[in-house]
Parts: structure tokens; sequence; C-alpha cells
């Protein structure tokens, strides 16, 4: 078994590449094994090599390897020793067309299968080989947390996105957020992002979800008979796509503010054309351990 282990963060691209061509160089020699690839400066140079192209190749008339580029095989086992680190993906997605399009297709895609594999398997339990909205999209909805801007969706709360290290999503807690008609639906749910002294708005709880084959889902056909209008100007912050709200779809159950714990029943979230959810509640405060004690 091929085993990396690396002496330095990767500053740039170009460092990340280095390393790639590296580990093309070895596998195409055949070593048996690989214990230590270690970059001590960043001055290391890989000699000229043949690369083949693919027939699948997508490069613009600008990117700088239209004389070759790596094999998909090789990247597929480098990203898969790095874990689907995502933002070597993102860095990788920059480089040109070709590289962006084997990211959407297979790097992300096992990235999420990595990340939520049960989860994963039964989005694609109906079939479907593909995610609503591309797995890019899915990836970013796993990792980020995407707040909120100052007169967006969700009035003049301001609390700026953030990648998260951990997040749980539930099919029982999206059960809640599903209106009576709709419960044979399929909807994953996270579990709310804290951000506390939110000013007047108290503490707020952001959280976000995915629905299983979205669009011939019983909710998708319930906002459109209920006439719901897209919003004029906000897009989903995962896929671009418009947003339905359902605030003003009616489409908000009781049990969502039950099971969210919102104080003053404030809940409120949007939809995407692609099925992906984010909202944002008003959480319960939660007594300090001292003021509890007085209170006994």
């Amino acid at each position: 078994m091929v085993r990396l282990f690396f002496t330095l963060r990767f500053l740039n691209f170009e460092e990340f590449l280095r390393l790639v061509l590296v580990a093309v160089l070895l596998l195409e020699l055949k070593y048996p094994s690989i214990y230590d690839i270690c970059f001590l400066h960043s001055s290391f140079v890989v000699k000229k090599m043949i690369l083949t192209k693919q027939y699948r190749c997508v490069h613009s008339a600008s990117c700088q390897c239209t004389k070759g580029h790596l094999s998909e095989d090789v990247i597929f086992l480098v990203f898969q020793h790095l874990n689907w680190n995502p933002n070597l993906i993102a860095t990788l997605s920059c480089a040109c067309k070709w590289f962006d399009d084997i990211a959407k297709r297979v790097l992300w895609k096992e990235f999420c299968r990595t990340r939520a594999p049960k989860m994963m398997l039964d989005l694609q339990s109906s079939g479907s080989h593909s995610a609503d909205g591309n797995w890019r999209a899915l990836g970013k909805l796993l990792i980020f947390c995407s707040g909120c801007t100052q007169g967006g969706l969700f009035d003049n709360v301001e609390v700026p996105g953030h990648f998260v290290n951990k997040t749980r999503f539930s099919k029982t807690l999206g059960k809640s957020f599903l209106m009576p008609q709709c419960l044979n639906d399929v909807l994953y749910v996270s579990e709310p992002c804290e951000h506390i002294d939110q000013g007047e708005a108290g503490d707020l709880g952001f959280f976000r979800g995915i629905f299983k084959s979205f669009a011939s889902s019983n909710v998708k056909k319930m906002i459109v008979n209920r006439g719901a209008q897209l919003h004029p100007t906000e897009i989903c912050p995962y896929c671009k796509a418009k947003l339905w709200s359902m605030l003003q779809a009616n489409m908000i159950p009781q049990t969502a503010k039950c099971r969210l714990g919102s104080n003053k029943d404030y809940i409120e979230y949007y939809v995407c054309l692609n099925g992906h959810l984010l909202g944002v509640c008003t959480l319960l405060p939660l007594s300090d351990s001292e003021d509890v004690s007085e209170n006994e």
C-alpha cells in the first residue's frame, strides 16, 4: 500500500501539483512501497514527464496544461490518501476546466460518501447516481454554515458564514419539518449551528438540509400548488438556484418549532429548486449553573 507522509503544509496550488507529479512518477516506476515523501523546501523540482491526454479533456484555450494532463486514476489515489481534503479539492478545481470537471464528477462525490456514508447511500437509493444540485453543492452543504447577510434572507440579521468541524444530519429531525401531507418525503436536516448573543435577535441557530429526490417530492408539489413565489433576488448559497420561502407558503409545521426549541416560535427557512434547505430560528436561552443553584 502506498503511504504518504507530508512534512510541509501546501501553501499554493503549484506545490500541490508537484506532489501529484511525484505520485505519477512513483506509480509509473512501480515502486513496491513508498513510506515517505518529504518536501524540505519549495525549490523541489520534478523532471519533465510525458503525460497522456484524456478523451474527456475540456481545457480552455488559456489553460496552462494543454500539453497534457494527469490520469484520473492517479488523482483519485492521491486524494484518497489525503482523505478527500475539501480545501485541496477546491484548490484543484481552480486550475482549469478539466480539473474542475473531475472534482465535480468524482472528488466531491467521494468526499460526500466518506463524510456521510449512510446519508449518501439513502439519497442514491432511488436509483439516481447524482445529487440534486451536483456533488460540489452537497459537499459544501455538509461542512459550511451559510449564515446570512444584512438585508438578505433573514431580515437585518448579519452572521458571517463559516466552515464547521462536525455536523450531524438527521432524517428523524427532517420529519419535524414536513407537513402531514408530505410525511412520505425524505429530508435530512442538521442540528442548529448556534450563534449566541446576536444583539436584539438573541441566540440564533442556523440549520440546513437536503431533500431526497426533491423534483418528485410531495413538498415541491405542495409549494407549486400553493402558488409560492421565488425570492426575487436571493439565491441558494450552495447551488445558486432560486429559493422558495416556506414561511410565505405557510408550510412550516408546529412540530419544527417544538423540535428546535424555538424561542417565541420564531423560525424561518427556505428551500431551493434543487431541494437544499436553509433556515434560522431563535434558541431558548439556557440558564447558567449559578442561576439554577440559586433558584433551587
